[in-house]
């Protein structure tokens, strides 16, 4: 089912109109506002693409509301890419933890609060998928925006800018943060979204931990490439997909070797 027009109170989806292997049904542009304020936010205008930021401008914009600002959760085109253009649409200034995807003098960083459009948006640093990814909570509405950290449908790679390190240390954080702020729903960059916050964390981290035995298991039988090591386990993902399944190899690989040194200095240590 396309969450294109989801409503929550105070959240709207609509769907960008770049489907892909990787991008899944298009990319979910929100936008954001209290019920009767006089401004909206915008979080992940998406592609440059003029339909569908002409129509996230008139939802946008819809009974005399003006644009507040324009949130990026990262700075992956497909996400970034139409921000220029709808900033200069609607005026509004683009806020970004990355400051090269800044258009203002704003950014934000983890724990920052941003007050706009009758809502609070609390942003939680979740880097992994790339570094300057970061989620934001909508308590009002029990819901967490999570941009590429989670998706609505499979599982996140990890980009060839992302490390795993981090992005498992996300990962517990937002199970935390699932629990401490009872959210209800996770929103994401790409899919449907999730009414189960606590079980979808839960599986993501059950099945990191799955994938890096997969890993260490075809070092074992053999395998010593990204190719190879995608070829023996992502035998249940599309072939079209392989050559990003590589980056999130890589970044396992990194991350086993990461392991193995630390091992090694604490036994060294130890002697």
């Amino acid at each position: 089912m396309t969450i294109d027009g989801f409503r929550s109170t105070r959240a709207t989806c609509l769907l960008a109109p770049n489907p892909s292997p990787m991008t899944l049904d298009g990319t979910n542009t929100w936008i954001i506002a209290e019920p009767g304020s006089p401004w909206a936010v915008v979080v992940d205008p998406g592609p440059q693409d003029e339909g569908h930021l002409r129509r996230v401008l008139a939802e946008a914009v819809a009974g005399d509301r003006r644009v507040a600002s324009i949130l990026l959760t990262h700075g992956h085109l497909d996400h970034s890419a139409g921000a220029a253009r709808l900033a200069g649409l609607s005026g509004a200034p683009v806020q970004a933890a990355d400051p090269a995807r800044r258009l203002g003098t704003e950014g934000f960083a983890d724990g920052d609060v941003i007050t706009a459009a009758g809502c609070e948006l609390r942003v939680v640093a979740t880097p992994g998928h790339s570094p300057d990814s970061v989620s934001l909570l909508l308590a009002a509405d029990g819901a967490l925006f999570t941009g590429d950290t989670v998706l609505g449908r499979g599982t996140t790679v990890i980009a060839q800018d992302g490390d795993l390190g981090d992005y498992l240390r996300s990962l517990e954080q937002l199970r935390e943060l699932a629990e401490a702020a009872g959210l209800r729903l996770l929103l994401p960059g790409h899919g449907p979204m999730l009414a189960d916050p606590i079980a979808t964390l839960d599986y993501y981290l059950a099945h990191r931990a799955e994938r890096l035995e997969q890993v260490r298991s075809a070092q074992a039988a053999g395998a010593r490439t990204p190719a190879e090591i995608v070829a023996m386990i992502y035998t249940d993902v599309d072939r079209s997909v392989w050559p990003a399944a590589e980056w999130s190899v890589r970044a396992q690989l990194d991350y086993l070797a990461a392991q193995q040194a630390g091992q090694q200095t604490e036994q060294q240590a130890g002697q």
